[in-house]
């Protein structure tokens, strides 16, 4: 039987705060909320860019793993930043995150809830069923 609707929570108190859950999970889809670079045990965020989108997904890396997916499931991910030239410095560790899966993205230029964050990331996953994927990198077009 496919698990229906399902929250997931991450720790934040803005979760609490504002009545939101970290991930949904609706059957087979995962939709992860918009996760900043805030350390939800410490509810602490780093100055730097880079750093908070490496905490950014962390913090999604545990929200699949809840919800019973890793980034290898992730089918559409989105990134808002405040600043545009900011986006360019996080480009490695998002290569090296999703690099090989390759889900469709959009960069957002956007405020965001407070000032102190600098990137935002949601993403969107399909948990693996028993149909088969096209590989990494083959064209729709080849189907």
């Amino acid at each position: 039987m496919t698990e229906r609707r399902r929250a997931v929570l991450g720790g934040s108190a803005f979760e609490e705060q504002i009545g939101y859950a970290r991930a949904v999970v609706d059957g087979d889809r995962v939709h992860v909320s918009g996760t900043t670079g805030f350390d939800y045990t410490t509810m602490t965020i780093s100055d730097d860019v880079v750093e908070q989108a490496e905490q950014c997904l962390r913090n999604i890396g545990a929200a699949l793993a809840e919800a019973g997916c890793t980034f290898a499931d992730v089918v559409r991910v989105r990134y808002l930043l405040p600043d545009r030239e900011e986006f360019e410095p996080c480009w490695p560790i998002l290569r090296r995150t999703f690099g090989d899966v390759r889900p469709a993205a959009t960069m957002l230029v956007c405020g965001l809830a407070d000032p102190r964050m600098k990137i935002e990331i949601e993403v969107d996953a399909r948990r693996r069923s028993a149909a088969p994927a096209v590989p990494v990198g083959a064209s729709w077009r080849s189907r």
